[in-house]
């Protein structure tokens, strides 16, 4: 078998694409066509002299947000932002690395698109880096643990349409607390909110003080909606959330565990759900 993998870049959106196809020539009608598999991911600035131009993008797009007079009040809002932005993205090493995380996936997916895992499912990976997270904490705190599933959220006005995201997020929080045994309380957040607008909760941080309020100060903060690290995990949970939110409501504990990154098990468990759309010879 012959692969090609490529990365493109298109606006927010980045693909990862491999192809697959015979090595053996065949008449052109008895040829299946080619399938592309795209890995796609919202994207960020490379550096930080991108930052603007990426949140223009972002509050520009209609299909993200929308927002009056949008033409007017995206821009302005990206250029009020980025200046913030732009210094929490300095904190993490002066850009995201979410292409170069997304373009290893697609390459170890290529690799192994020929070796099909029985197990399929990425509820596999966040269970099993749960699971080692969990195993850091004092071993007699450990079933206190309160693990929070966080995911980007999202305006309500997107959701009222009829987006299934929200209900997708939580069946996969609950295949994963399933594969754990349900070893310990847990509680599905959202995070990332932007503006003034009504967006799903309960927020991440607002979860975090009222559990602290309640005693309840041994957290796990798990990235559920996404692939890779990039600046919603290493800056706003691993910076705001775990350092500076944990230091001011006096967490005892508080740990993020491992996003997908680059464990060969995501790329296996990846694979299977590409292989049956794929050519074969």
């Amino acid at each position: 078998m012959v692969f090609a993998f490529r990365y493109v870049s298109l606006g927010l959106v980045n693909f990862s694409v491999c192809l697959k196809r015979s090595a053996r020539l065949k008449p052109f009608f008895c040829r299946k066509p080619k399938t592309g598999i795209l890995m796609l991911n919202m994207g960020g600035p490379e550096k930080l002299e991108d930052v603007h131009d990426f949140l223009l993008r972002l509050f520009m797009d209609t299909d993200l947000m929308q927002l009056p007079v949008q033409n007017k009040l995206g821009p302005f809002i990206a250029k009020r932002r980025t200046p913030k932005i732009q210094e929490q993205y300095s904190k993490i090493g002066g850009g995201s690395p979410i292409k170069a995380w997304t373009t290893m996936q697609g390459e170890g997916m290529v690799k192994l698109l020929d070796e099909m895992c029985p197990e399929t499912g990425e509820r596999q990976c966040f269970a099993e880096h749960v699971g080692n997270e969990l195993e850091k904490f004092p071993a007699e705190k450990r079933d206190d643990v309160v693990i929070l599933f966080s995911a980007h959220s999202l305006p309500l006005s997107v959701v009222n349409r009829g987006d299934p995201y929200p209900q997708e997020v939580g069946a996969t929080v609950q295949r994963v607390m399933d594969r754990l045994g349900h070893c310990n309380p847990y509680r599905l957040v959202w995070q990332s909110k932007v503006g003034p607008m009504a967006w799903l909760g309960p927020q991440t941080d607002e979860v975090i003080k009222g559990l602290c309020q309640r005693g309840k100060k041994n957290l796990l903060l798990v990235p559920i909606a996404f692939t890779s690290d990039h600046i919603e995990t290493l800056h706003e949970l691993d910076i705001e959330y775990s350092q500076i939110l944990g230091e001011e409501c006096g967490v005892e504990n508080i740990r993020r565990a491992e996003s997908l990154n680059g464990n060969p098990l995501f790329f296996r468990v990846r694979a299977p759900h590409d292989h049956s759309n794929t050519c074969t010879s």
